[in-house]
């Protein structure tokens, strides 16, 4: 996927999950953040980060904030963008995929996608990644009680003989495995390697970023802890 008038600029503070104040070309800007996470790790004062330029005269920011720079790496973080790179992906990921549709409805939870691959039915849900410590990244940077219902009713799905997935879309590059965040929500953790365990197919493919585009790149290992 690609962004438009893309422009650099310096990360000052976050006074709420919506906003941030950023420096374009030494001005004070406010942006708009396309990611309602903590993302604590990530904007730091004086942390570089990727601006795009909205179109929409009526808006009240002029930039969304889209990717930032920690260290040499560029990490996207923004929230919208996995579900859109991986329509690019999963014709690449499922050459027999003969339909996709995207949120869809199933008992009481929607999921990102369902499609049919074989001749089979299957239902899909993508999780974005931005954490990263030591090359390895992990999910949930913040309990998620909405991912955890995903999961269980994946499994359910699976169960009942019905095929499943969950993608996580890393959002970067060079990372060495996948892992479930159970310091900061051991429930997802447990149903993460429940789900595994009972034929849902985990999949995790990383990212090349650039200022101005996102693009699935290759398989990341998941490792269940």
């Amino acid at each position: 996927m690609k962004y438009e008038r893309v422009e650099e600029g310096v990360f000052v503070d976050r006074p709420n999950r919506f906003i941030a104040h950023v420096l374009v070309n030494g001005e004070p800007q406010v942006c708009h953040v396309k990611n309602t996470g903590r993302c604590r790790e990530l904007l730091v004062p004086g942390a570089r980060v990727i601006l795009s330029r909205g179109t929409n005269p009526q808006r009240k920011t002029a930039f969304d904030l889209v990717s930032v720079y920690k260290g040499d790496r560029l990490i996207n973080m923004d929230s919208q963008a996995p579900n859109d790179i991986a329509v690019e992906y999963l014709p690449a990921l499922f050459p027999d995929l003969t339909e996709l549709r995207r949120e869809v409805t199933y008992g009481s939870s929607r999921f990102d996608f369902c499609g049919v691959r074989g001749g089979r039915p299957f239902y899909l849900e993508v999780k974005g990644v931005t954490l990263e410590q030591a090359d390895r990244v992990y999910f949930p940077d913040a309990p998620t009680e909405r991912g955890l219902k995903h999961l269980k009713e994946l499994t359910r799905l699976c169960r009942e003989g019905t095929d499943a997935y969950v993608l996580f879309i890393v959002q970067m590059e060079r990372v060495l495995s996948l892992q479930a965040n159970r310091a900061t929500h051991p429930a997802f953790a447990d149903a993460l390697q429940e789900a595994h365990q009972a034929g849902v197919q985990v999949l995790a493919v990383d990212c090349r970023v650039t200022p101005d585009s996102v693009t699935a790149r290759r398989p990341v290992p998941v490792e269940y802890v």
